[in-house]
């Protein structure tokens, strides 16, 4: 997270006290808001740029919740590798490099600026859009955007997840929704899905760490290892795919297909 700094405006025509940002790229975007890139482009209302964005989330100087994107994609990376390493960076991207303001919050931010009032939301339609303040999703209901984020965590802490099924038995789980979605994830090494559906990043060694996601379904799995899949019609449910003949196969051609962080 970042100390508060200040961006040279937001859709008020106000400063914005900034709180922490992410990327929208292909390779890197919050798997809260869709299963693929563009599906996360078109719930901010922007367009698939090839080079992608950054979100830069904060306050306005009367507290209200607002997201602006931004093309200087550098930039943000930058700011987020500087908080990662703990260090601060006044993150103020340039006016002209704002593609939009939204108002509201996408993602759910536990901190606040200080000296301002309580997060909370402008009213519809400050932004111009006339849009409904973007918003996280429930944490009480099971839906597609939950299905996503269970499948991030277990790609966070993949040692424990792997423990938990070390003993599991050998054979593939029958389940009819186990077998489509990885028919489905077959079908990707054959014909690449849109941009970001497929990710892979380093986790170690020679392995990658893959992200993949399809229509109620979502795959995490290591290259040299298992896989576990996240349905949503099996509400908290993580269905192990054990390392049979078929799967070093799959996760291979997953890879190749895979869009990677630059």
């Amino acid at each position: 997270m970042s100390a508060a700094s200040a961006v040279a405006e937001d859709a008020g025509d106000g400063s914005l006290y900034v709180l922490t940002a992410v990327l929208l790229t292909p390779a890197q975007f919050p798997s809260i808001l869709g299963d693929d890139y563009p599906q996360a482009c078109a719930l901010l209302g922007v367009a698939p740029a090839v080079d992608g964005y950054g979100l830069v989330l904060g306050q306005d100087e009367e507290g209200a919740r607002w997201t602006v994107v931004v093309d200087d994609v550098s930039l943000v990376a930058t700011a987020i590798a500087s908080w990662d390493c703990g260090m601060e960076y006044d993150l103020s991207p340039d006016e002209r490099t704002i593609v939009v303001s939204l108002a509201g919050w996408p993602l759910d931010l536990a901190v606040a600026a200080p000296g301002l009032p309580d997060p909370h939301d402008p009213e519809q339609g400050a932004d111009g859009t006339g849009r409904v303040p973007l918003a996280p999703p429930s944490a009480e209901v099971w839906g597609p955007a939950q299905r996503r984020m269970g499948a991030d965590q277990i790609a966070l802490q993949w040692a424990d997840w792997r423990e938990r099924f070390r003993a599991g038995g050998r054979n593939r789980v029958a389940h009819a929704g186990l077998d489509r979605a990885l028919n489905q994830a077959r079908g990707y090494t054959e014909s690449p899905p849109p941009p970001g559906r497929v990710r892979s990043s380093f986790a170690g060694e020679d392995a990658r760490m893959l992200r993949v996601d399809g229509p109620g379904w979502s795959l995490v799995a290591r290259t040299d290892d298992i896989a576990f899949v996240l349905l949503d019609e099996e509400p908290s449910g993580v269905i192990p795919v054990p390392r049979d003949a078929e799967l070093p196969g799959l996760l291979e051609g997953l890879d190749r297909v895979a869009v990677r962080p630059s």
